[in-house]
């Protein structure tokens, strides 16, 4: 057995984490879940509350950028293009395969104007269970739910495909690239950016979800900037002291979230500006600013490290339970007001479900997948 490919089995996680990136990914996935709970009382992207939660990927996508090339960039020389692969799908996948199983398990009573489940047929289910859970995305002529999404069983599911398809570009073009070459890259995917956002179709970049010609544009720019951007930020980042680092990026990224919806129907190309800052100069900004940060009480260390460590879990296995709620609101005609308690009841149950899965699914998953596929013995 090589030592090489000990080396290359033995390193991981053995650099330290930026606890407060950490944190401020649970704060953004939380805004997810609330931008997602309003999806129920909107009539489009106009009038959504938290208006600009879906910026939330694009800040999870730099966030990614930056975490694998910290990680990862050092370690080609004791690390095969598979060994990188691997890992990240012991990381990414499991969660992927209960949440399609979460989504399949609920679905007969997500029944509504908006979709009628009761015409699908188990068969049917079982077989979107299986694309969703091996991240195969529907055609909208084949999709269950009918509102064109890739994965109807769990909509997040969308950017997650992104996600590896940003590992499979890091693994094979993306990390030899030298640092001025990507800064080329960066700098012309954000101008496409800019112009999908604000000439586009939209007026946002809320884009990705089906496979429609739009949709895959939107969300192939958004990706082929927000990840090589973080890639970047890590190959130059030099860091300087910043104190509260963790609470400032919070409290920007609720209220980069919450903005609402700018310019109307008459000028979408306010609202395609908003987020072009957004995710070109503010979530680049943010990530610096939290890995400059430090940590200096044990609150704010014990609310990261629980952030973190909930953070994609809860984005895998809230929205579910969205389509049940909007499902209920639309068959009670209920408000917001009304539907108050349900609405906590989602948040929280969701809270606990994710971390559930963390600690009974996801955890003993990818130790066993780690010691199946990546540890070598002598």
């Amino acid at each position: 057995m090589s030592k090489n490919l000990t080396a290359a089995a033995a390193f991981a996680d053995t650099k330290p984490h930026y606890k407060i990136l950490d944190g401020l990914r649970g704060v953004a996935a939380l805004t997810v879940v609330c931008f997602h709970l309003f999806e129920a009382f909107a009539t489009s992207h106009l009038d959504q509350k938290i208006n600009h939660g879906y910026l939330a990927v694009d800040f999870f996508f730099i966030l990614s950028g930056f975490v694998v090339g910290y990680a990862y960039d050092d370690r080609w020389k004791i690390m095969t293009v598979t060994d990188f692969i691997k890992r990240r799908w012991i990381r990414l996948h499991p969660m992927v395969v209960i949440g399609a199983v979460i989504g399949a398990s609920v679905f007969y009573w997500q029944g509504c104007s908006a979709w009628d489940v009761s015409k699908v047929s188990v068969p049917m289910l079982l077989v979107s269970t299986v694309m969703n859970a091996c991240l195969i995305p529907a055609t909208p002529s084949f999709e269950i739910r009918g509102v064109t999404e890739m994965f109807p069983l769990n909509g997040p599911s969308w950017s997650l495909l992104f996600e590896y398809i940003g590992t499979i570009l890091y693994a094979f073009i993306l990390r030899k690239l030298s640092t001025q070459t990507l800064s080329i890259l960066v700098l012309l995917a954000g101008c496409g950016l800019a112009a999908f956002a604000i000439w586009g179709p939209y007026g946002d970049i809320c884009a990705g979800f089906s496979l429609t010609e739009e949709n895959m544009l939107g969300g192939s720019l958004r990706l082929l900037f927000s990840f090589p951007a973080g890639l970047l930020l890590a190959r130059v980042f030099r860091p300087v002291q910043i104190k509260g680092a963790f609470w400032i990026g919070s409290i920007s990224i609720v209220v980069v979230s919450a903005i609402p919806r700018l310019g109307g129907s008459e000028h979408l190309w306010m609202n395609g500006l908003y987020d072009t800052i957004c995710a070109v100069v503010i979530f680049p900004s943010l990530v610096y600013l939290g890995a400059c940060g430090k940590i200096t009480d044990p609150v704010t260390a014990r609310l990261c490290t629980f952030l973190g460590d909930l953070s994609y879990p809860l984005y895998m296995v809230h929205y579910p339970f969205i389509y049940w709620y909007y499902a209920w609101v639309k068959n009670e005609n209920l408000t917001f007001i009304q539907s108050l308690p349900g609405a906590v009841a989602l948040v929280i149950g969701s809270i606990f479900l994710a971390y559930l899965c963390l600690k009974r699914y996801d955890e003993p998953v990818r130790r066993y997948l780690t010691k199946r596929f990546l540890q070598v013995s002598r």
